[in-house]
């Protein structure tokens, strides 16, 4: 675990938003990216769920595992859905970063809708 100050959550919040934002660019491209709008996807929902716990819990996960992020999540009242959408990201995250053949059109589409889970409500939980 690290400890996380306001301006660490701020910064994966801003890297979430950012991430998110130009794995959609990626994905309008024409160039067949697939693996470049997942990678974006996962690292999108990582940072978001850093921001959740840092907010609330006051720290992230910062092992090898990111599985640890998903159980640490769970501590986070009523974040339920973005644990589950972290998992999803994180099943797709070895053959998004590190495979060689593209990714399915259903892949890619789970890795921005489970993105975009973490997104809102990681926006959601930051202002309260």
């Amino acid at each position: 675990m690290r400890a996380m100050t306001t301006a660490d959550v701020r910064a994966r919040a801003d890297a979430a938003r950012k991430f998110n934002e130009v794995a959609h660019l990626a994905d309008d491209e024409d160039g067949g990216y697939s693996q470049v709008v997942a990678s974006l996807a996962v690292l999108a929902g990582i940072a978001a769920a850093d921001a959740i716990c840092g907010h609330v819990l006051g720290e992230c996960s910062r092992g090898q595992d990111h599985r640890q992020a998903v159980a640490m999540v769970r501590q986070v009242k009523g974040a339920d859905d973005v644990a589950a959408a972290l998992g999803r990201l994180l099943d797709v995250k070895d053959g998004a970063h590190y495979g060689t053949t593209a990714l399915t059109a259903k892949v890619v589409t789970v890795a921005l809708r489970s993105s975009a889970t973490t997104l809102e409500r990681m926006e959601q939980i930051l202002r309260q």
